[in-house]
This record gives structure tokens, sequence and C-alpha cells, in this order.
């Protein structure tokens, strides 16, 4: 396969890929869709748009291993639970609007206050653990 084709086939996947995020974001503000698709959307879309990755993306090819798998595996099983015709609903707007996910700043500030959280915990954790190994002779 020529490398343009590799090309435009990945394109069009990474445009399925934001349309089917921003259908997850209608889907998720949806009154016909049930409790537990929406919090399962609600995580996609936290995971998607944090800027903090389970693996960082500077590691070479593990990094960006979470993001090719994960994330699409967390919107199929996000589409599955939602009723079809709800979802179609929503990829079609989702098609049709051509503008960007509105920013919700609280939002943003929920994901960056539980990513701190989670890694000082970590760190309280950690810590007197380094620290005996660090101090031992």
């Amino acid at each position: 396969m020529e490398a343009w084709m590799r090309r435009d086939a990945l394109k069009a996947w990474a445009a399925s890929l934001k349309n089917n995020i921003h259908a997850l974001y209608l889907a998720s503000r949806d009154k016909r869709v049930p409790a537990l698709p929406k919090i399962i959307a609600g995580f996609v879309l936290a995971y998607a748009l944090s800027p903090i990755d389970l693996i960082p993306d500077f590691i070479p090819v593990v990094g960006y291993l979470d993001d090719i798998i994960l994330l699409p595996l967390g919107i199929w099983v996000a589409i599955r639970l939602i009723p079809q015709d709800v979802w179609q609903d929503c990829l079609a707007s989702a098609v049709e609007q051509t503008s960007e996910l509105p920013r919700n700043y609280r939002t943003a500030a929920v994901i960056v206050v539980i990513w701190v959280l989670a890694i000082s915990g970590l760190m309280l954790l950690i810590w007197p653990l380094a620290n005996e190994i660090l101090t031992r002779k």
C-alpha cells in the first residue's frame, strides 16, 4: 500500500474519531441516554480531552499505545451502551456541526484537581519507601 493511501486512511480514521468524541459529548448530555452510558461516556471524554495520559506520550511506542487502544475501546463500549437511535441522532449532529467542543473550564479544573490528588496520593505512598531505601546503608 502506498504511503499516500495510508495517510488518507489515517486522516479519515482521525476525523471519525473526532466526530465520535463530539457525538459522545452530545450523547452524554441527551436525556434519552441511561445513566451508565453517560458515566462511561464521561470517563471516555475526560480521558480524550485530558492533557495527562495514563502512559506519557514521550515514552517511545508505549506512550501512544494507550491512545491507540484505550480511547477507541472506550468509545466502542460507550457507543454499544447508548441506544442506537439516540447515537445516530448525536452522530448526525456532530457531523453537521463544524464548531469545536465548547470549553468548560470547570470540568478542566476538576480533571486537573483529580490528577493532582492522584499523583499526590501516590507520592505519599511511595515517599516513605523511597526514603527508607535511600537512607539504608
